[in-house]
């Protein structure tokens, strides 16, 4: 157990925050970046507003950690500034609140690129959940290798 309650990563990558922020505001960008293996597919609009949802569709099968199989949440987006930042936490099998676990991204124009900051935050969990071993639910490299899937999917369109 740690006592490490958020994970934040950077990565230069070689596109427009606008080029990167098409895919997080994507419902089926967010399957196409996952690195966990478990967003199997989604259901939803593009988001462009806190409070939108969209539905993902989970196999917690793929972390091999908690007999859930398959499932569905609905991302709530808690925080979004087109081009420059979006936030969601989620509701799903296990509670119909959110349980204030946050991920995010902030992006920033650099380098003729964008440098995007992505981050995990779990410090607002109920206390129910606090101790149990369930969070994180994604290690700190699984952020990192979804920055880099981030990378490859906006590069390669160029």
């Amino acid at each position: 157990m740690t006592d490490v309650e958020r994970f934040e990563l950077s990565r230069q990558i070689a596109a427009s925050p606008s080029a990167v922020f098409a895919v997080l505001r994507d419902p089926a960008g967010h399957v196409k970046i996952d690195s966990s293996g478990m967003l199997q597919s989604a259901e939803g609009e593009l988001v462009g507003a806190v409070d939108d949802t969209f539905v993902v569709h989970m196999d917690r099968e793929s972390l091999n950690d908690y007999p859930l199989g398959k499932y569905d949440v609905t991302v709530v987006i808690t925080k979004y500034e087109p081009d420059a930042l979006i936030e969601w936490t989620i509701r799903g099998r296990v509670t119909t609140e959110p349980l204030r676990h946050l991920y995010g991204y902030r992006l920033e124009p650099k380098d003729g690129g964008t440098l995007v900051t992505t981050y995990y935050d779990w410090s607002q969990i109920p206390e129910d959940y606090r101790g149990k071993g369930i969070f994180p639910v994604i290690p700190e490299a699984g952020l990192r290798a979804t920055l880099g899937i981030l990378a490859r999917t906006v590069e390669q369109q160029g």
